[in-house]
């Protein structure tokens, strides 16, 4: 501040070394300051860098301290977490958290359930091992719409999604239906979800067996056996859905918007998951050209 003071109408008046000993402040302290002054600093520099990552994508407005430190990373800019977290706080570029999808499917008491093999661990060694699914819904201006997507647990990857405006059996088994012709998985395949009425159903049962896929199920009111297919939720919900207001726009209008996303999600999105954050589809892509090695 005092550098101000002497560039303004003071210097016309006095000169440097009798205001310094006035204002008590040294004559190098004073050049130092003049030198500088026009000079950006670190923190600056790094949120123009953190700017470019963000205007990349217009779905990048989403990216958390994590992702930007690895898409720094990916630029070869070594920065530590807290000087990441102390530049977007003073780019307000900090998220708030927001809400929390809620569980929907219900489950049928009185139905046989499968074992849960999975026990917390969503990792996976290779592509098509372990499979997860469930559904959550959206409104909209003509009503409900329920969203069932399966995930490879190997790079996160959403393979199918199917959307409808009812969540009846037929909706989890046509995305079944759809990742089967996909990615043409082999036998032995865990397809984990919780014990919802449909995946306890007797057809779905059926089109889990003439695929020789092994059938693997939560407890009823335990989200957390099925965490990194609630957390795509979260993040499909507080990065998309919550932003807009979907209860104005039709059901095949939220439809297109949650395709885009996944694309965006499968293919540009960085992961905290990931080695590197490379997002889920050209991880595995990497992985099958064998461009690297596993983690799991």
């Amino acid at each position: 501040m005092f550098g101000y003071i002497f560039e303004s109408a003071n210097k016309r008046v006095w000169s440097i070394v009798r205001m310094c000993r006035t204002l008590n402040v040294s004559e190098t302290g004073f050049y130092k300051w003049k030198r500088n002054r026009n000079k950006k600093k670190s923190w600056q520099l790094l949120l123009v860098e953190i700017h470019k990552i963000l205007s990349e994508d217009p779905e990048n407005d989403n990216y958390g301290v994590d992702r930007i430190v690895l898409a720094l990373e990916q630029r070869g800019k070594k920065v530590s977490r807290s000087t990441v977290v102390r530049a977007m706080r003073k780019g307000n570029l900090l998220h708030e958290s927001r809400r929390s999808p809620d569980g929907l499917t219900k489950a049928d008491r009185k139905a046989q359930r499968p074992e849960n093999l999975l026990k917390g661990d969503f990792s996976a060694e290779a592509p098509n091992k372990k499979w997860l699914t469930d559904i959550t819904q959206v409104l909209c201006n003509d009503g409900k719409l329920y969203i069932a997507p399966i995930m490879d647990c190997f790079a996160g990857e959403i393979i199918a999604v199917a959307m409808d405006d009812n969540m009846k059996k037929e909706l989890c088994i046509g995305v079944l239906e759809d990742a089967y012709e996909l990615r043409k998985p082999g036998d032995g395949l865990i397809h984990h979800s919780d014990p919802g009425s449909q995946y306890t159903s007797e057809a779905y049962r059926i089109a889990l067996a003439r695929r020789h896929a092994i059938q693997s199920m939560g407890g009823v009111g335990k989200c957390y056996d099925n965490a990194r297919m609630e957390s795509f939720f979260a993040t499909l919900k507080k990065e998309k859905l919550y932003r807009i207001d979907t209860t104005k726009l039709k059901r095949e209008e939220v439809k297109k918007i949650v395709w885009r996303f996944i694309m965006y999600y499968n293919r540009r999105r960085i992961t905290t998951i990931n080695p590197q954050g490379y997002p889920p589809a050209i991880y595995r892509e990497l992985f099958e050209a064998g461009l690297l090695k596993p983690t799991a």
